[in-house]
């Protein structure tokens, strides 16, 4: 199936043509009619399938007829709720793209700068509201938001939003907008709550799924390493030097813990930078173009501020620490493997987390490439000085010996 088959604008059509859009993925497929058509939706897919285009496109064909030719007394018309502040700028620039040939305006809000200019874009009048939720309430109860005239609700990133505390934000957001309107969520992962959220706020909506929530795609190879949590820097050294890995995500449980990986690794060369939470918006946006652009070969990201990542290209993911919830593995690896391209994501799992990794297995059901042979395996006893070194090679085949411990012989048995 080809774009120009899916009834969207014209327009629409032109623009997307030219940004070399000519066959819709899975999601968009499925969304783009039912959207078209006015119905609620539950779409769940992993990222990287095209669930921005899925629903920007047929919401930019909605408005295309009855947007007015003049800004003046515009109204919002469509609201896209987000988590956060890169996810909203990432959203706001794929509506640009998509409608530059129709006459909706837009205006793309968050927390943690300043809100003056916002205020104005708002007062001008605009079409379309791309907003955090934090932010989006605030300007509310101050009287610069008008919702009365949305509607288009659209929950993007549910489940995060869910994972950040944002839910009894969602349901105070939920209730400013019309009931008559038509609500899209989409998420990445569908857990009970996701599923409660559906039911109680969406008018018999219709679901796509394009694959498994706990899937795994199979673009992406999988690799673990069973470590000694306080070797883990260690390790990723080896790994970067020994497979001389460029462009590469490494994600941190921690704030704290992402920068001290970044302070590890540029005391070793490494072009690296960190982003979460404690940057500036300017900061992180900054951080993450620079990785976009090749500028900075490993980024070190929490969870939160990795929803922001879109990197089509992306071929390394590595999970310094692995997730407590298995779902967000599925995510983290999700980064890399897209658009066809094939993509390596590496786990470094201490003692500690093998509950974790466990779990992991259990809902992936993924074939994963348990490596034996380095320097860093699990054991009970303390490593010699010598540990450390760079392995000797064999006289007769050349190849490092292997220089594994009990505890690292028995990783074999394991059946994950």
């Amino acid at each position: 199936m080809q774009f120009q088959e899916l009834n969207i604008s014209k327009s629409v059509l032109l623009a997307i043509t030219e940004e070399g859009y000519t066959n819709p993925t899975p999601i968009q497929e499925k969304a783009i009619p039912i959207i078209l058509d006015g119905k609620d939706l539950v779409g769940c897919a992993q990222t990287g399938t095209g669930k921005t285009a899925a629903f920007a496109i047929p919401i930019l064909s909605l408005l295309h007829p009855i947007v007015a030719k003049s800004q003046k007394g515009k109204k919002i018309k469509t609201l896209i709720v987000t988590p956060t502040r890169e996810l909203a700028i990432q959203i706001g620039d794929s509506f640009n793209t998509y409608g530059k040939y129709i006459n909706t305006t837009q205006l793309t809000i968050f927390g943690g700068v300043n809100q003056n200019s916002q205020v104005d874009g708002l007062r001008k009048g605009i079409d379309i509201l791309i907003a955090t939720p934090g932010r989006l309430l605030d300007l509310h109860k101050q009287g610069f938001i008008d919702l009365d005239h949305v509607q288009h609700l659209i929950l993007d990133e549910a489940d995060q939003m869910f994972d950040m505390g944002f839910i009894n934000d969602v349901k105070k957001i939920i209730k400013l907008v019309p009931n008559d309107r038509q609500t899209l969520l989409f998420s990445a992962t569908m857990p009970m709550a996701i599923r409660e959220l559906t039911e109680q706020y969406l008018t018999n909506p219709e679901t796509v799924q394009v694959t498994p929530i706990s899937s795994t795609t199979e673009m992406v190879s999988q690799q673990v390493y069973f470590v000694e949590r306080a070797e883990k820097k260690q390790l990723l050294l080896h790994v970067l030097k020994g497979e001389d890995l460029k462009n590469v995500l490494v994600f941190s449980r921690t704030k704290h813990g992402a920068d001290n990986i970044v302070k590890s690794l540029k005391k070793n060369g490494f072009n690296a930078e960190a982003i979460h939470g404690d940057k500036s918006q300017s900061a992180r946006q900054r951080v993450l173009n620079d990785f976009k652009e090749k500028k900075i070969d490993i980024l070190v990201a929490t969870d939160v501020a990795a929803r922001g990542i879109d990197i089509e290209l992306l071929p390394y993911v590595i999970n310094f620490d692995l997730p407590n919830i298995p779902e967000t593995y599925v995510h983290r690896i999700g980064r890399t493997g897209r658009a066809g391209n094939n993509g390596l994501a590496i786990s470094f799992c201490g003692k500690d987390e093998e509950p974790y990794w466990i779990d992991i297995i259990k809902l992936t059901k993924a074939k994963v490439k348990t490596i034996d042979d380095h320097l860093f395996p699990w054991q009970n006893v303390k490593k010699s000085p010598e540990a450390t070194a760079e392995p000797k090679k064999s006289n007769r085949s050349g190849k490092p010996k292997s220089r594994k411990s009990d505890g690292a012989k028995k990783n074999k048995k394991r059946w994950y």
